[in-house]
């Protein structure tokens, strides 16, 4: 098997069974019935369960699993996520797969290679004749002129146009009961495996600006500025570590889906918590500062 190439095995806290059907905005139950069940449940929901995941190469097998995840980022957005699946696993000398080691025979699990997660770098500037990634460029142009300043508009067209300097777009997505945990040996190996593409000049060699887009929320009772100025710590991130790459990013902006989810869920929210309104915040970072960010992960997750 193919995806057997590139295995590793991380010993993590987590619950898949939960995560399988449930995603951080598009919760299946509605409001209603999760409180009704959240006494009888709370138990089971709080519940730790030690799995052991590893990291495969992407191959077609995997597609559903992939696009499901991309899909939950970009939701209702005119990206076409079936052709970026396709791109990401014809280049799949970059990227992985998180999927769990040994599933027991007992399990109730119907699909012993549920993709939980995957990691994967698209370099726009090679594939900027691609509908998918034009889509991309796009959409995040058209935000950027929505919440932020027209300098910095006119800045962000010039980095994705300019081919002396290509852009990567940077894909990390995973069930919200997956921790983060696995996020430093994925991120790891990713810069690796980047790095050996530029050298044999594979497709997605290193790139000059990572652009990344990460699924944020922010409580509903606080207001945003009109020109997307709120701080920081006024947002959560919903992939915890994405937060030490905002740190290091050059630009910046957020832009909300409130009005193509209902909610904002995450494995780390309870019943009684606040509600949260969904944002995406777009962030741009030289690849450079990658190895502070390695650092800085590395730190906040063998605490």
């Amino acid at each position: 098997m193919a995806s057997s190439a590139k295995r590793r095995a991380v010993d993590l806290g987590g619950n898949p069974e939960e995560s399988e059907n449930s995603s951080d905005e598009n919760p299946e139950k509605d409001d209603d019935s999760g409180q009704e069940d959240s006494e009888g449940s709370e138990e089971e929901i709080n519940e730790e369960v030690m799995v052991d995941f590893e990291a495969h190469n992407i191959t077609a097998n995997d597609f559903d699993g992939v696009k499901k995840l991309l899909q939950q980022l970009f939701l209702k957005a005119h990206v076409n996520t079936s052709e970026m699946t396709d791109l990401i696993i014809q280049q799949n000398h970059v990227g992985s797969v998180i999927k769990q080691a040994e599933v027991p025979e007992d399990s109730d699990d119907d699909d012993p290679d549920q993709v939980f997660g995957f990691i994967s770098m698209l370099n726009l500037t090679e594939r900027k004749d691609v509908q998918c990634v034009e889509e991309v460029k796009e959409l995040i142009v058209d935000h950027c002129e929505k919440n932020s300043t027209p300098s910095v508009t006119e800045e962000l067209e010039q980095i994705l146009n300019d081919t002396t300097k290509p852009v990567g777009l940077l894909l990390s997505e995973r069930f919200v009961n997956v921790p983060p945990q696995i996020a430093l040996p994925l991120h790891n190996q990713l810069q690796e495996e980047i790095a050996e593409a530029q050298r044999t000049n594979k497709p997605s060699g290193k790139c000059h600006y990572c652009l990344m887009i990460s699924k944020t929320c922010k409580e509903a009772s606080k207001t945003i500025p009109a020109r997307g100025g709120a701080p920081k710590d006024e947002y959560l991130f919903v992939n915890a570590e994405e937060e030490f790459f905002y740190e290091q990013a050059i630009m910046k902006f957020h832009y909300s889906v409130q009005e193509e989810t209902d909610s904002c869920l995450s494995g780390r929210w309870s019943f009684d918590d606040v509600p949260m309104k969904p944002f995406r915040t777009v962030m741009l970072i030289p690849t450079d500062r990658m190895p502070a960010i390695m650092a800085k992960l590395k730190e906040y997750l063998t605490v």
